[in-house]
């Protein structure tokens, strides 16, 4: 495995304040806990004098913004969509909806879960009896701050199955890695190399026979469903350099421009990760 980086001790840097997705990802962490379930591994500690259900309203209307309102579809009032979904977050946190989000969604109108439905973005009604413990929970919880609950390397809200990265199981250091790396990425770039990063776990869950023919691929759900990244000395250093040996490898197949990004960005990226004392 090849470093390029060497670091050296500095002085502790005083503490950016919280985006609005870290501050959702540091109360619903807490939130979660408080059930016995695991949050964000790389949150910041929760700390607020406001009891649990103020905060749920406060930090949920702050991340929804006028600019994120206005990704919604026209016929939704952004204002009363916030209002809606902020009573139900916060019906959720008096009512154990975290505790029990399956029964807590069963006794919802279906209005109220339409409220729901368009704040996650999902295509067809929520039908709670079809939905598992991940996929009722994560649809009591805002799209930042929402958890792989089953470590299968997917989050799943209602029925739908998300790629994210870094996702509620990434540990600390190398969330903070990524977030560094890419910060001056564009969201198209930045959305492809997450993609990249969760392919291990998509090519796992593919079966090849000896010869090296496809046979099946497994199912998120499957018994023998396979997540590389939940096994404890999966390396994140050994990863980018596999993609940079990829960049070498095919260099005169691609062209210039691609591989000069390709091979510039997955190097910063494991100095980033070296410097951060990734694994």
């Amino acid at each position: 495995m090849q470093i390029d980086a060497t670091t050296t001790a500095a002085a502790p840097a005083a503490a950016a304040p919280l985006s609005a997705n870290e501050q959702l990802q540091s109360l619903f962490s807490e939130i979660l806990q408080q059930t016995g379930r695991s949050g964000y591994a790389s949150a910041e500690e929760y700390s607020s004098a406001e009891p649990l259900d103020e905060s749920v309203r406060s930090t949920w209307e702050n991340w929804f913004s006028p600019a994120k309102a206005a990704s919604y579809a026209a016929d939704y009032d952004p204002a009363q969509l916030k209002q809606d979904y902020g009573d139900l977050l916060v019906r959720a946190i008096q009512e154990g909806g975290y505790e029990a989000p399956q029964q807590f969604l069963q006794s919802l109108s279906k209005s109220e879960l339409a409220t729901i439905q368009h704040v996650q973005r999902l295509a067809d009604p929520i039908r709670v009896d079809g939905l598992n413990e991940e996929g009722a929970l994560n649809l009591l919880i805002p799209p930042p701050a929402q958890v792989d609950l089953n470590f299968d390397g997917l989050t799943q809200t209602g029925k739908g199955l998300g790629i994210r990265f870094p996702d509620s199981r990434t540990p600390k250091n190398v969330a903070d890695a990524w977030e560094e790396a890419t910060a001056d990425l564009s969201p198209q770039d930045k959305m492809h190399y997450e993609l990249q990063m969760k392919l291990p776990v998509l090519f796992a869950n593919i079966e090849i026979d000896e010869n090296g023919a496809f046979v099946r691929q497994r199912e998120p759900g499957d018994v023998d469903w396979v997540n590389p990244l939940a096994s404890g000395d999966y390396s994140y250093l050994d990863y980018t350099q596999q993609q940079r040996d990829y960049f070498e490898a095919y260099r005169y197949q691609m062209s210039p421009e691609q591989y000069e990004k390709g091979s510039l960005f997955w190097s910063q990226f494991q100095q980033t990760l070296a410097a951060h004392g990734s694994r």
